[in-house]
């Protein structure tokens, strides 16, 4: 499920998932403070998301959406997206969100994330283009990793493009297309 050589993958597959046991496991220790190794069928925990996927691909939980998903999530981005800070409820909301979408069956999660990143990309960009020779403002508490990565190369990209402007290199016309061709006579 993770690729194995990503960083961001791995701690994104750490995410909690609620999930509701289907059938009773022996043999397991999902909580150390249990007197016993056995849960019942119909119990709810939390797992990482690694572990929720390979269960529910054996059939032995069935996944909940999570809270960073819940309907209070949904009518704070439809407000003002802009202003929610997606950082504290899931550092991956995105990625977190297309992984999570087929296995929970929700079929109005993918439209939910494209909206919620049309809000807020068009105040990303905004603020990374006019803060591009100041300090990081107040906006990158709220974002998520994918919204990160996108402010530093928008700042990035507008920095290089003021630089260039104000005198950096020009276009050099190729040395080849200076010179004449030699006649064929």
């Amino acid at each position: 499920m993770a690729n194995y050589y990503d960083i961001d993958d791995i701690i994104m597959e750490q995410q909690l998932v609620p999930v509701v046991f289907q059938k009773a496991v022996n043999g397991v220790e999902i909580d150390p403070s249990a007197e016993t190794d056995y849960v019942e069928a119909g119990s709810k925990v939390e797992l990482p998301l690694w572990l929720a996927y390979e269960l529910h691909l054996k059939q032995v939980v069935k996944m909940k959406v999570p809270a960073c998903f819940n309907h209070r999530t949904k009518l704070e981005l439809g407000a003002d997206g802009a202003a929610v800070d997606l950082r504290s409820r899931c550092l991956y909301f995105y990625e977190f969100g297309c992984k999570i979408a087929p296995l929970i069956g929700d079929r109005d999660m993918g439209s939910f994330l494209l909206s919620a990143f049309r809000t807020r990309y068009q105040q990303i960009l905004a603020k990374a283009h006019n803060a591009a020779f100041t300090a990081p403002s107040k906006l990158l508490s709220f974002l998520t990793k994918e919204e990160t990565n996108l402010y530093e190369a928008a700042q990035s990209s507008m920095a290089a493009f003021k630089k260039w402007r104000i005198g950096g290199p020009r276009f050099e016309r190729a040395s080849v297309l200076g010179r004449k061709r030699k006649s064929t006579d």
